[in-house]
């Protein structure tokens, strides 16, 4: 009889609690305030995957065709469907913040006094994130760069460029990666030069160092007969967008004179380019006589330790120095 009074007793709280003003407050406002910031959640997560199906479905149209590098204009999606994503996402949690605002019936007239003070403290606190996003805003619209893109940006403040391949353009940052595998995230607004490396085309320079003595008549017919080797090359002429064209003589230096390449190549492909005609730049040279293997091998002096002297060496080395000194050698107790 008791268990059934108690059981009764507590549904019947409960009943009055929900019936009260904190159980009628949590079934209409604070289930309202539930379903605002699922539905936040939710939504933030679908505009993550939809950018990313986007991200993947232009580097899967990359994937099917013979393009060696991407095009421009893919680049430029890339960065845009990221960016899009930021921005929603960001203006979607705003319109949910002003909807849980308006469900708590906090009085908008009574924020314009904090309005104006938080912007304020925004305006002077917070010109840095400003300026980022702005930054960030051009970087996008004028396509400075984009995803895939070779930079090396100059960085205020630090005096060598962060060199390497975008992996992310935000609004507020850019996520290079490094030939040594190290990701550097730079704020847009700390960006003071960009320089592309692999926009619409790029070069490969190759200088080529050659003895004084040699015949630069000859030197020139090599190094045009290289240029002929690489168009002929079918996995060379993939990065070539024209033949190598050898520029003639950069500089003359004591013991050199450097003559000049220049080849023409896909984006981003130079670097490659520039070491795979070197390759073909030495191999024609040597064929040629013009250098050897034997002017590169270099020859060090060494200066022995003492205590590795053995006594036959420093006998003759005791005598020289003797002989060396004013006095005869000997010591200057024995003078008079």
């Amino acid at each position: 009889m008791t268990t059934r009074y108690s059981a009764g007793e507590w549904s019947q709280s409960w009943h009055d609690f929900w019936r009260g003003e904190i159980g009628a407050w949590i079934l209409t406002r604070g289930l309202k305030i539930a379903l605002l910031v699922i539905f936040a959640v939710l939504a933030a997560r679908f505009i993550n995957w939809t950018a990313q199906k986007v991200t993947r479905r232009i580097d899967a149209d990359f994937q099917e065709t013979d393009q060696i590098v991407r095009t421009e204009s893919a680049k430029h999606r890339q960065a845009v469907a990221s960016v899009i994503s930021w921005v929603s996402i960001a203006v979607l949690f705003v319109v949910v913040a002003v909807d849980i605002t308006d469900v708590l019936a906090v009085p908008v007239g009574s924020l314009v006094a904090p309005a104006a003070v938080l912007g304020a403290a925004l305006g002077f606190g917070a010109q840095r994130v400003v300026q980022d996003l702005l930054s960030g805003f051009f970087i996008i619209t004028e396509k400075q760069y984009g995803f895939g893109d070779l930079v090396a940006l100059t960085v205020a403040g630090i005096a060598l460029p962060a060199e390497g391949t975008v992996e992310d353009v935000t609004l507020r940052v850019t996520k290079l990666r490094s030939t040594e595998g190290e990701v550097f995230t730079i704020p847009n607004g700390q960006i003071v030069k960009t320089m592309n490396l692999s926009k619409d085309w790029a070069r490969a320079v190759i200088d080529i160092p050659v003895p004084t003595s040699a015949d630069l008549t000859r030197v020139d017919e090599v190094l045009r007969g290289v240029s002929d080797a690489a168009m002929k090359d079918p996995s060379l002429r993939k990065l070539l967008l024209d033949a190598p064209q050898v520029m003639g003589v950069e500089s003359i230096e004591v013991e050199t004179v450097n003559l000049r390449m220049v080849a023409r190549t896909l984006p981003g492909k130079q670097f490659e380019v520039g070491r795979r005609i070197r390759v073909l730049v030495v191999a024609g040279l040597i064929r040629a006589g013009i250098v050897t293997s034997a002017d590169t091998s270099p020859s060090v002096n060494t200066i022995p330790s003492p205590a590795v002297v053995t006594p036959s060496e420093a006998a003759p080395a005791t005598a020289r120095q003797a002989d060396a000194r004013p006095d005869g050698g000997q010591d200057p107790q024995d003078l008079p």
